[in-house]
């Protein structure tokens, strides 16, 4: 026990190694499965391709923004004080923020990879069971997962170490190792910003390709969704990968990098006397988190069925649950352990016991996240079918049904949000807010394999569609990405849960590093930052629909083109040009992710500049309020309009009678689900990352604008009138009134 307590910081960066590890052997084993016949391995190939090339064009984009980024930060890191105030910062900051950047360009990356290896084993695996085929796509989907959880607790722990090697950190509240942990705050911020982009990219290339794919191929020529005859199915399963996996992974990675961040900065101002130096609360949230990668292997165990009947959503479930409980159990006995018996911040004392409540909330937030997710978007659910129901009298009453469900299911989230919010800090004031952050992304890793899931399983049904695979093949993959769909929007509801906690997190840390105290909307500045921040994420959203309207009419116009220009395409004499409908959402999706990418990094900077850190606070509470209630907004709606068009596959009941594929409602069915589709994986999923990255961006310029540099004369010429007077007066009553008087002032 003795050599655990003296090295266990050693021991952060090797549960990420063990994730990576498991990770490799689980992607050969993915690898080593039989991928079908030459005509499903072309098909898989032009998929593969595609994605690929989306990944290389956007890394060109984005390294020119990570080299200009890093020289930035590389000089505020040489700035030594600011009015007469110490800076704690250093130029590494740079090498940490491109090393984030990389290692979340990376995380994203090894899920697209995974995920394209097992889309096309999945549909092989297919043909002989329902069993072999969801242990193919989810053993694709846990690569992504311990990948993107390996990579950030190896990246945070093993950059902690060598950060505090290279500062000689004595002390866990030394000025050193606020310098530690604030040159930190730049591996969050690579992570993000490239989290972010790839996220909005992703979402633009995906949704341009699915409209396209929708409104030409099923609308106006009638064939499926995933037909070999139509131009854009190819760009669309790309589409797949590059946007529901690589910016998932991209996205969940800097989440899970922030929250844990968060936590550290929050520890640091934590004095206390244990068995790690005074640092357990500031290793604690990495520990947590690199024991949940464990616990999250542990759970995959779980995820299996027994033949053709059995019900993939309740294993993928008992999987979850399983690596929820077991880091439950085991946070108790981590806290006790590590924690001393009480702590204080900023006045607030708490218990050990009381962190472990804090995280036992984070859990139970994140999984009532989900659970109302899943009910708002399900197939089956009375959400789903109100929508159905409405589909009958038209495409308006399509969208109004939509519409309002997105706008019902704010409702219970938001609720749950604000009592885990007060639970938390009841439990641990702001440290247990932040700790039920880190809590609830605990098992990122089981989450996001459930989450990857869904595209691979919706890439193997594509590849059989188009490899024309007998029906039995198709019901096994229609199971499998029936799920993936409830999944995939549950994860989406995880994710903005997290996000929501985090911000928070994060916006608690720049306020202790601003100097601030309170944000007071009393003040007009500060009620002005406010309503801007409410306005951004509407500006945010409707830049990255309008992204999506306009590629999906470059191409709706190619698809038709090519039904036009090429003949034979209906008949199967001809192939289709897959190659000009991938450059159309390629192009598309890198110019247009430029704009929403700016205001997110731009915005706090000029706010905090000019108007100084209390607005900029205001401007924070305004984003991350609308953010939430817009990122739950439209990826519910989103999901719960993909999946009443969905139902019209197995056949629907209104008023009465039966309707399918191809009926009036059903059409009217498609609309919603085209209107949807920016809604949920483009701009709805974007909001998470866009409220963390302004607060991590404001939290790396906090003490710049600090408003200790502003009012530090007047605060030396305090204490020196206060000094003379106990110098000069030797009247005891005299010195009473004189520090009254000083107080009075001050006060005044």
């Amino acid at each position: 026990m003795i050599f655990l307590q003296e090295n266990l910081i050693y021991c952060i960066p090797a549960l990420g190694l063990v994730g990576i590890i498991v990770m490799m052997i689980k992607s050969a084993w993915v690898n080593k499965q039989d991928a079908g016949d030459k005509n499903m391995q072309e098909l898989a190939g032009y998929i593969a391709d595609g994605a690929m090339a989306f990944l290389k064009a956007e890394w060109r984009v984005l390294s020119i923004f990570a080299v200009f980024t890093a020289a930035l930060l590389a000089y505020s890191g040489t700035i030594t004080e600011i009015n007469g105030v110490p800076m704690h910062s250093s130029w590494i900051i740079s090498i940490s923020f491109i090393i984030g950047a990389v290692f979340s360009a990376t995380a994203g990356y090894i899920g697209m990879k995974s995920a394209t290896k097992a889309n096309v084993r999945t549909t092989q695996a297919a043909r002989t069971s329902l069993k072999q085929a969801l242990k193919v796509s989810f053993t694709g989907g846990t690569v992504m997962g311990l990948g993107v959880a390996g990579l950030a607790v190896l990246g945070l722990g093993g950059l902690f170490i060598v950060f505090l090697q290279l500062f000689h950190v004595t002390s866990a509240n030394s000025v050193e190792m606020r310098t530690a942990i604030e040159v930190l705050t730049g591996f969050s911020l690579g992570a993000e910003s490239i989290a972010l982009f790839a996220r909005v990219g992703g979402g633009i290339y995906t949704k341009a390709a699915d409209v396209g794919a929708d409104l030409v191929g099923k609308v106006e020529a009638g064939i499926p969704e995933d037909d070999v005859r139509n131009p854009a199915t190819i760009a669309d399963n790309v589409g797949d990968n590059v946007g529901d996996v690589a910016g998932m992974g991209a996205d969940l990675f800097g989440s899970y990098v922030a929250t844990i961040l968060a936590t550290m900065v929050l520890g640091q101002e934590i004095i206390v006397t244990d068995k790690f130096g005074g640092m357990s609360p500031i290793l604690l949230p990495m520990v947590i988190c690199g024991l949940g990668i464990i616990f999250s292997i542990i759970g995959t165990w779980f995820v299996t069925i027994k033949d053709e009947k059995s019900n993939v959503q309740t294993a993928l479930n008992l999987g979850n649950w399983s690596s929820i409980i077991i880091t439950a159990v085991a946070s108790f006995f981590i806290v006790k352990w590590m924690l001393p018996e009480t702590l204080s911040l900023r006045g607030y004392a708490f218990t050990s016991i009381n962190v472990f409540y804090a995280i036992i909330v984070g859990l139970v937030v994140g999984t009532i996240m989900s659970v109302v997710t899943e009910y708002f978007t399900a197939m089956g659910k009375g959400p789903v079918n109100s929508i159905i129901q409405q589909s009958s009298t038209g495409h308006a009453t399509n969208i109004i049904a939509g519409l309002s469900v997105g706008m019902k299911s704010t409702v219970i989230p938001i609720l749950v949000l604000a009592g885990g919010i007060m639970a938390s800090y009841h439990f641990a004031g702001l440290y247990g807010v932040a700790i039920a952050a880190a809590g609830m992304m605990a098992t990122t890793a089981m989450q996001l394999a459930i989450d990857a899931f869904g595209p691979i399983a919706d890439n193997a049904g594509g590849i059989a569609e188009m490899s024309q695979l007998p029906p039995e093949v198709r019901e096994r993959t229609d199971n499998l990405d029936a799920v993936g769909n409830t999944t995939a929007a549950t994860g989406k509801g995880f994710a903005i849960a997290s996000a929501a906690l985090t911000s928070l997190a994060l916006f608690a840390a720049f306020v202790g590093i601003a100097g601030i105290t309170a944000i007071d909307i009393y003040k007009a500045p500060v009620l002005a930052g406010l309503f801007v921040g409410g306005m951004i994420p509407f500006i945010f959203s409707a830049l990255c629909i309008q992204a999506v309207g306009k590629a999906a009419m470059d191409m709706v116009q190619e698809v038709r083109r090519q039904f036009r220009e090429i003949p034979g395409i209906m008949e199967y004499k001809a192939k289709p040009e897959y190659d000009k409908c991938v450059a159309i959402s390629t192009k598309a999706s890198i110019r247009e992710m430029m704009m929403p990418g700016a205001i997110a990094l731009i915005t706090p900077i000029l706010v905090g500049f000019t108007f100084g850190p209390e607005v900029l606070g205001g401007l924070l509470a305004g984003v991350t309020v609308t953010g939430v209630l817009m990122g739950i907004f439209q990826s519910n709606a989103g999901g719960a309009w993909d999946n009443a068009k969905k139902s019209f596959e197995q056949g629907v009941m209104i008023n009465g009678e039966m309707f399918y594929k191809k009926s009036e409602p059903h059409k009217a069915s498609v609309t919603g689900d085209t209107v949807g589709d920016p809604f949920k994986d483009t701009s709805g999923p974007s909001m998470n990352i866009l409220i963390k990255l302004m607060s991590i961006v404001s939290l790396v310029i906090a003490p710049y604008i600090a408003v200790k540099a502003i009012n530090t004369e007047h605060q030396l010429e305090v204490r020196k009138e206060i000094k003379i007077q106990q110098k000069t007066d030797r009247n005891g009553n005299t010195i009473i009134d004189t520090l009254t008087n000083v107080t009075d002032t001050l006060s005044r």
